[in-house]
Formats: C-alpha cells, sequence, structure tokens
C-alpha cells in the first residue's frame, strides 16, 4: 500500500542581482547609474576562489544598486577569451514599471543618454517604439552600453497571470 505524502513545501526565490560583464566597467558603470538612476554601492577587486574558477580572468567588480535591482557589473583581463557563439545565454532581461506612461519615459532617458555623447555604446541602435499587444500589456526594448538586451513592460491589473 503506498502512503500518501503531503505536497511538499513550495521553494521560494527572489531575484537578488544581474551579473552583467562588461569590456569597459568605468563606461557601463557610469550609464547603469545615469540610466537606471542609482548608486555604485561597492567594488571588488579580490576573488574567492570560487569566483575565480567561475569567472576565470575577472578583475572588478561593481555593485549598482537601481530601480529595485542590483546590477553587478564586472571585467575580465584582456588575456580572457569570450566563450563560443552556440555557448547559453540570456537573450533578455525584463524589468516591470508601474504605468505605461512610464514606458516613454526609459524611452527618452537612453536617447538623451545617447545624444549626450559621454557613453560608448556597443550596439548603438535606438530603442524601440513601444509596443501593445491584444491584452494591453505595453513593452519597450533597448540595449544597454554592452549591446545586452532590456525589455521594460507594463502589465495591466486584467492582464496579471496570463
Amino acid at each position: 500500500m503506498n502512503a500518501v505524502r503531503p505536497p511538499a513545501e513550495p521553494l521560494r526565490a527572489a531575484l537578488h542581482h544581474v551579473a552583467v560583464e562588461t569590456a569597459d566597467l568605468d563606461n557601463c558603470v557610469a550609464w547603469y547609474t545615469e540610466f537606471f538612476g542609482g548608486t555604485a554601492a561597492w567594488t571588488l577587486d579580490e576573488f574567492s576562489d570560487l569566483t575565480r574558477s567561475r569567472l576565470p580572468g575577472i578583475v572588478r567588480l561593481t555593485e549598482v544598486v537601481a530601480a529595485g535591482t542590483r546590477f553587478h557589473l564586472f571585467t575580465r583581463s584582456d588575456d580572457y577569451t569570450l566563450p563560443q557563439p552556440d555557448v547559453p545565454q540570456f537573450q533578455h532581461l525584463c524589468l516591470a514599471v508601474p504605468s505605461a506612461a512610464e514606458l516613454e519615459q526609459w524611452r527618452a532617458r537612453w536617447q538623451r543618454l545617447f545624444a549626450s555623447g559621454r557613453f560608448v555604446f556597443a550596439r548603438p541602435d535606438p530603442p524601440t517604439e513601444i509596443v501593445v499587444d491584444d491584452d494591453k500589456v505595453s513593452s519597450l526594448y533597448l540595449y544597454d552600453v554592452n549591446g545586452l538586451e532590456f525589455e521594460f513592460t507594463h502589465v495591466p491589473a486584467e492582464a496579471e497571470g496570463r
């Protein structure tokens, strides 16, 4: 006879930080602090053996705290080579915003910082137009200074849980 087991307690996790590798840490930190309105919280240049084994060649890491998120921005030594293109990577990171109107503010901020000429962009493509799907979910896509894609989205209450 099989004993009935109670359902397992669900595990919980929350996003702690997003790690971003960059070739120009100073440029990246400056852009993230200004674009996201954050602050550089701390910087490391000494790492554990575990970190060095996972991130060969890591030289420096700065945490930028902004928009309710921690960004761990780091650079590696010049002799480190990037992984081959067939190594899985994240396609994009999506951040939720409280209103559809705020999407235009994020878009305008990106354009203002790009036009300032103070930052070097690996992929200088402009942000997309704001798109609205059939469920009234609004989205905007843009690239950071490293060429990493961000989605900003507003999901209205009536579309939650879709």
